[in-house]
């Protein structure tokens, strides 16, 4: 197994790094499912449909999931606002359990947020069988910012950043909104631990650390994690590969091996680097 950083993420899209050859990309069709990103949907035309049509253009007749939250469209780009994260993964979940075509194993690719949530789908639901996981600039240490979402005038996201400043850590912000449930104050480890929703649980930094994520996440053949070196979404950008605020200043950025994530070991990331 391999935890891998990787900045191309038309390698990533088009097979040549879950598949290293075009021989091999004939061969095997093995699933794809799909979790979009923040303010997206399953099958905007213009964003997951794209993806949807390289990557059955590049690996014809592969079959990929994109996953909906929700009933419709407009359900399922609302939640990525407003429904809890850990409900949304027992629905992918079960979404995933019950389409006999992802019985033998899937590759899982997941999009900003959406490479976060697919994360959590692996820790938790170990019966399934996520063979290759794919985060392309998911904030997997969390953010602690939200400089750019959906545009700088974008009323929904004015919202959401008024809710941030008020209060992530308030009770009724976390509940309601999907962003507060993994914002990550550096300054503030003991209360993320204590009131963070959703992140603080799945990095195993709460008071009880659950054996079983670390377990779940070593069955991954690779963890193959895209950083965008000028990404103007996730703040910090080098969350999205497991790189955090150093706790002796709440300044420093530390790279991923250096975390306590990392040196501790909470959810499998040394064995997946080191074996």
């Amino acid at each position: 197994m391999r935890l891998l950083g990787v900045c191309l993420l038309v390698q990533v899209l088009t097979g040549s790094i879950i598949l290293q050859d075009p021989e091999q990309q004939r061969q095997d069709r093995t699933p794809i499912v799909l979790w979009h990103g923040m303010g997206d949907s399953c099958c905007n035309p213009f964003s997951m449909g794209s993806v949807i049509n390289l990557l059955q253009e590049k690996i014809p007749g592969v079959y990929v999931l994109s996953l909906m939250i929700g009933s419709n469209v407009i359900q399922d780009t609302e939640n990525g606002f407003f429904m809890n994260i850990n409900d949304q993964i027992s629905e992918a979940c079960s979404t995933i359990r019950n389409d006999s075509r992802l019985t033998g194993g899937f590759h899982a690719v997941g999009f900003s947020q959406g490479g976060l949530f697919l994360r959590g789908l692996v820790q938790r639901c170990g019966d399934l069988k996520v063979r290759n996981l794919v985060s392309i600039g998911g904030p997997q240490q969390g953010v602690y910012g939200l400089p750019h979402c959906l545009g700088e005038d974008h009323t929904i996201c004015d919202y959401i950043r008024r809710l941030l400043n008020y209060g992530a850590y308030t009770s009724w912000i976390q509940r309601l909104l999907v962003q507060a449930q993994y914002w990550h104050d550096p300054r503030a480890e003991e209360e993320f631990s204590e009131k963070s929703l959703f992140l603080a649980d799945i990095n195993n930094q709460g008071e009880k650390m659950n054996p079983e994520y670390p377990l779940n996440l070593e069955k991954l053949e690779n963890l193959l994690l895209v950083k965008f070196s000028r990404d103007s979404m996730v703040d910090p950008k080098d969350s999205e590969w497991f790189g955090w605020f150093d706790p002796a200043d709440g300044l420093t950025i530390l790279p991923f091996n250096q975390t306590k994530l990392y040196t501790q070991d909470r959810i499998g990331l040394r064995k997946l680097d080191t074996v």
